[in-house]
């Protein structure tokens, strides 16, 4: 009977730290739409198109995505690999929301969901919106175009001239790293 109650308030303070196991998962920093359209109001029309198709999965494979990188030459392209279930990629999404709106004018923003299932990926960028559109991935052929398939997330940086210019396996734990890539290498 000794460990009854001492089961109980074992029981109980595992119970009450459960709601605090998910406090970690990230709040999306998605601005209102009406918000982003303000913000990013006036882009260059290669732009701008990536702006309408914001938070949408597209087909297409890597050829489809080479055409749009051919499309946004002249500016510099930062593509965020990452999936529904990844958690690091939902940890570092947040990030990506807020320079996408900060830079849209100047940077074209693309993601690719890669082995995932589109139920889950619609879930997750209604959970997490962007102001550009996502390419589908299942195979990891359009993450082999930018040399992408080791790691969730990973982050490859194009520059102006269309040129791969660096790739970061892995996550942005903080916003200031993913920040000084988009100035190091989004030129």
């Amino acid at each position: 009977m000794g460990r009854f109650p001492l089961f109980l308030i074992c029981s109980f303070a595992i119970a009450a730290g459960l709601p605090a196991c998910g406090s970690d998962e990230p709040d999306s920093a998605a601005p209102s739409k009406a918000q982003a359209r303000k913000a990013l109001a006036g882009a260059p029309a290669p732009l701008a198109a990536l702006h309408a198709q914001s938070s949408e999965l597209l087909d297409g494979g890597p050829k489809a995505f080479e055409a749009r990188l051919a499309q946004l030459k002249g500016y510099p392209v930062v593509v965020n690999k990452w999936a529904s279930w990844c958690d690091p990629c939902r940890r570092e999404l947040p990030h990506f929301q807020r320079q996408a709106l900060e830079h849209g004018k100047r940077i074209a923003f693309l993601g690719v969901d890669s082995n995932d299932n589109d139920g889950d990926a619609r879930e997750f960028l209604a959970e997490f919106p962007v102001t550009y559109p996502s390419y589908k991935d299942p195979d990891l052929k359009v993450s082999a175009v930018f040399n992408g398939v080791a790691a969730f997330p990973t982050t490859a940086f194009y520059d102006s001239a269309g040129e791969l210019a660096y790739v970061k396996q892995g996550v942005y734990l903080e916003e200031d790293d993913l920040v000084e890539d988009i100035e190091r290498y989004a030129r």
